[in-house]
């Protein structure tokens, strides 16, 4: 299974693609009302430099404050290289800039796994004052470039970071939790499966779940896991739990043996969210969890049957 949609909302602003609207020939909303998407389609004639270049010369940028880069390919898979050179370089044509979606591609366009992604440390560099960073991508084993990834770093204002992948490489949780980042309130992993990249265990999760780092975290996802069962109960005795809003356990493989031990664990009542959508839970233990939880919003939805021999996380391919 993989991403089928395109986002509609990002920073709290509804994203617009600049070339339909560019081309509907109406006039353009005030450039800190949406979140751009800059992006190209399959067998475009316009390569993906030049649809960014107009970009920059049409949207007021000294007002944008959210940017989503699409498909930056018309012809295949391609490096994201080239398209983060030339975001780098606009940086100072962007000093408002508060959010970057990297990657907001579907299994149409690219899949999952073909997405060419590159490191993500010099976007946080090159934007100090970014609140927020989303990068989806695969691992470079599979993508056959040098992979999503990001190195241990300070980042003073970053407060939602969020790594999609059908296969995240054991590398990328360890440079996080060496980071410091202080205003970090959401932390989200799609830690994906093996055969795509997927490298990590339940102990690499320890430094997201002991309480020990990100002292401002209110939300914590750790989903599409092929060992949700064990992330689950890891979950019900970690300390970062007290301090925690609302929490992601969604898309993997997640049976009644995860949400028993869940349960079975410290206190969830203080939670507001709790999303567990795409799983695999027998409906006597999804009343349970309802009747435990009367107060907390939980998304049961996409449920598969809990005796299915072959059972897929949401995203891998």
């Amino acid at each position: 299974m993989t991403v089928n949609k395109h986002i509609e909302q990002f920073h709290g602003l509804p994203v617009l693609d600049f070339v339909p609207a560019v081309e509907a020939g109406t006039a353009l909303p005030d450039a800190a009302s949406v979140a751009w998407k800059v992006g190209v389609e399959y067998d475009t004639p316009q390569p993906y430099l030049e649809r960014w270049q107009q970009f920059l010369d049409t949207v007021d940028t000294g007002r944008v404050t959210a940017v989503v880069v699409g498909e930056w390919s018309s012809d295949g898979p391609e490096s994201f290289a080239g398209p983060l050179e030339a975001l780098l370089e606009a940086a100072p044509r962007l000093p408002a800039l508060r959010a970057l979606f990297v990657g907001d591609i579907t299994y149409e366009e690219n899949e999952i796994s073909w997405i060419e992604m590159v490191h993500s440390t010099p976007l946080l560099t090159a934007f100090p004052l970014l609140e927020e960073l989303v990068v989806r991508g695969a691992a470079g084993s599979y993508s056959g470039g040098e992979g999503i990834g990001i190195e241990p770093l300070r980042h003073e204002h970053l407060r939602a970071l969020r790594f999609e992948s059908g296969g995240l490489p054991v590398e990328v949780l360890r440079a996080v939790a060496a980071s410091e980042l202080p205003a970090l309130e959401r932390l989200e992993f799609w830690l994906g499966v093996e055969n795509y990249g997927g490298s990590s265990t339940l102990a690499d999760l320890a430094p997201f779940l002991d309480g020990s780092r990100f002292p401002a975290l209110r939300h914590l996802g750790l989903a599409n896991s092929e060992y949700q069962d064990e992330i689950a109960a890891a979950v019900a005795h970690a300390p970062v739990v007290a301090r925690l809003e609302s929490l992601d356990l969604s898309m993997g493989v997640l049976t009644d043996e995860g949400v028993t031990a869940l349960l079975e664990g410290q206190p969830l009542t203080h939670l507001r969210a709790l999303d567990l959508h795409h799983h695999y839970l027998s409906e006597p233990v999804q009343e349970r969890l309802r009747k435990a939880l009367p107060e907390v919003a939980i998304d049961l939805s996409e449920a598969g049957k809990p005796d299915e021999q072959w059972r897929y996380v949401a995203v891998a391919e």
